[in-house]
């Protein structure tokens, strides 16, 4: 099983790096979907980063050893993390093309807390009291979250329905994802890791991609587009580095924190340029909702931590009082 560095500071700026990142992503997407589709931003976002990572790669001598896939464990691992991250992409996308970028965010918050669950059952981490309780914060969060739509979601399905439940499926593949990604760690650096799914992500789709749309795009959607494509290089380098130096609990745990910086940067963008878009209208139960997203997640990745915390500090205790 793959070992953390134990770099607890550089791993909690790497996965805060990651948040904001992703806060503002699903923002810049939304736009960008009035002009592009899905499979063409998702192509362009993974051939941007597989040039860059490539070169930077290359220009080390440290490129992936193709070889290494050849073996079975890792052929199979690689094909887990390749399936999970492409099929989060595009499901994830064809989601916010129904859903407001606040309303994506929340939901998606599912993934770094399916990652959690992962880790108990594949790294045999413990699922405590405390991160039971946090499960049951975080399912009270959405359904609070959706309080004005909830009968709606449920009884008349509709283009929301469809997106919830998109977004849904791509949290699961990026749970997959994450944790196979993990473990391949043992056999590359995270980088020589995303460089093979930005690879395997640019020829997938290729074949469905529409550069038409490119010719007539205005400058805000060309800057939008770059952003999405650095997004994707920074922000998931930096997720793979957190996890090389920090616990998978403890990086989900920061993740957490993504939807309140989506809804905040919404709020922000709504205000600046309202023609592009409009920031959702919550109401009091669907903020303290999102909130209660937040405190569920961090609450079932955290819980581990300060067990071991206080049992440190009893045993250090009654070693003070024996001696």
């Amino acid at each position: 099983m793959h070992q953390i560095t134990g770099k607890s500071l550089v791993g909690l700026l790497l996965a805060l790096t990651t948040a904001v990142l992703w806060g503002i992503l699903p923002i810049a997407l939304k736009i960008l979907l009035d002009v592009l589709t899905a499979n063409t931003i998702t192509l362009i976002r993974f051939l941007a980063a597989a040039v860059i990572v490539g070169i930077w790669l290359g220009a080390r001598g440290k490129l992936p050893k193709a070889a290494l896939l050849l073996k079975p464990n890792i052929a199979k691992l690689m094909l887990i993390a390749v399936v999970g991250l492409l099929s989060n992409y595009i499901m994830y996308l064809s989601g916010l093309n129904y859903l407001s970028a606040e309303t994506a965010q929340v939901v998606i918050q599912l993934a770094p807390f399916l990652m959690m669950i992962g880790g108990v059952f594949i790294f045999k981490e413990r699922l405590l009291l405390w991160q039971k309780a946090g499960a049951v914060i975080l399912v009270a969060g959405l359904l609070l979250f959706f309080n004005e739509r909830l009968v709606q979601l449920i009884l008349q399905a509709g283009t929301e329905t469809l997106g919830v439940l998109l977004v849904i499926a791509a949290a699961v593949t990026w749970a997959a994802y994450a944790l196979a990604q993990k473990q391949l760690l043992v056999h590359y650096t995270s980088k020589q890791i995303m460089y093979l799914l930005y690879v395997a992500g640019t020829i997938a789709f290729m074949p469905v991609s529409d550069f038409t749309p490119l010719l007539t795009m205005t400058g805000l959607h060309w800057l939008l587009l770059i952003f999405c494509c650095l997004n994707t290089v920074v922000a998931y380098g930096a997720f793979a580095e957190a996890l090389h130096h920090w616990e998978a609990s403890k990086v989900s745990a920061v993740l957490a924190v993504t939807p309140l910086f989506t809804i905040l940067f919404a709020n922000i963008v709504g205000w600046l340029f309202p023609a592009y878009l409009a920031a959702q209208q919550l109401n009091l139960w669907s903020w303290l909702g999102a909130a209660l997203v937040v405190v569920g997640s961090a609450l079932t990745a955290l819980a581990p931590q300060f067990v071991q915390y206080h049992s440190a500090r009893k045993i250090r205790k009654l070693q003070r009082d024996v001696f």
